[in-house]
């Protein structure tokens, strides 16, 4: 059955996007995998089927989501069962420093392109009564300081999963948070290339302020352990082949500990998060 099913896939040139393409090409489906550019598309075609297509899509960019999607709806006769919603960017830092323009930009991908891409195929994906997979976060439930942009732009995916879910449900459509922890993957390097940048450009009383949180981030991400894309790609796949699929999907040990977190009080949870930041300081 899922032979005759299409899905579209945001961001599938590194990490998640690209093992969501790979595992459900495996499957059967019929992928549209979205990339930015013809290198990262051949390098993805190489390891996939005949069957996937890979087709240039930028988030932010209203004449690439319309172009994909006109050819789309083309192919599949207006018909699509899935769109997984992965195109993201990580970049951390204290509010502080964080150039505008780099929130900006942030908000742009992570947020404002996956509304944009999910307006371009609600009409394909209600005539399939298809699914809505957004890729969120552990910082989908938790806020850590120094990510509170991009911890910002995961609360609002999984508050848009939550309304667009009640949206939907009437016209028998399912709209599914997939929450990872941290994930092996190329946007990590590309964050900590940002935050070194990003430091040198701090003015020093500044940067002396923060040095606490400055060295517990250090040692937390030579200690991090990352879970494989594949992980995800398992739970996306399981979220469009489930009869009854969950609203939400905690992939990892860290998106589960981020969500018991989350319940607790503030007072206590700001103790726990701060504490080992305040012995940094010693």
């Amino acid at each position: 059955m899922e032979r005759r099913k299409a899905i579209v896939i945001t961001g599938t040139s590194t990490g998640i996007g690209r093992a969501c393409a790979l595992h459900l090409d495996k499957l059967g489906f019929k992928v549209y995998a979205g990339v930015r550019n013809q290198i990262d598309g051949q390098n993805l075609r190489k390891e996939a089927s005949e069957n996937l297509t890979t087709i240039n899509l930028d988030v932010t960019s209203a004449e690439s989501i319309a172009l994909a999607a006109g050819i789309i709806e083309k192919e599949t006769s207006g018909e699509l069962f899935g769109l997984i919603n992965n195109a993201g960017i990580g970049r951390g830092g204290v509010l502080e420093v964080t150039p505008i323009t780099e929130a900006r930009a942030l908000i742009e991908v992570n947020l404002i392109g996956l509304m944009a891409v999910t307006q371009a195929f609600i009409p394909m994906l209600r005539q399939a009564k298809g699914r809505i997979i957004n890729i969120g976060s552990s910082s989908s439930f938790i806020a850590f300081p120094g990510a509170s942009v991009y911890a910002a732009s995961k609360f609002a995916v999984r508050a848009i999963t939550d309304s667009l879910r009640r949206e939907l449900k009437p016209f028998g459509m399912s709209v599914i948070l997939v929450a990872p922890g941290v994930v092996e993957s190329k946007i990590w390097d590309k964050g900590k290339a940002y935050i070194e940048k990003l430091r040198r450009s701090v003015p020093a009383d500044i940067a002396l302020l923060y040095i606490p949180l400055s060295k517990f981030a250090d040692k937390l991400d030579s200690e991090m352990k990352k879970i494989p894309a594949e992980e995800v790609a398992k739970a996306v796949a399981h979220s469009l082949t489930s009869k009854k699929p969950k609203s939400v999907y905690l992939v990892g040990s860290g998106a589960k500990r981020a969500v018991k977190l989350s319940h607790f009080p503030s007072d206590l949870l700001d103790w726990i998060i701060m504490k080992p930041i305040r012995k940094m300081g010693k």
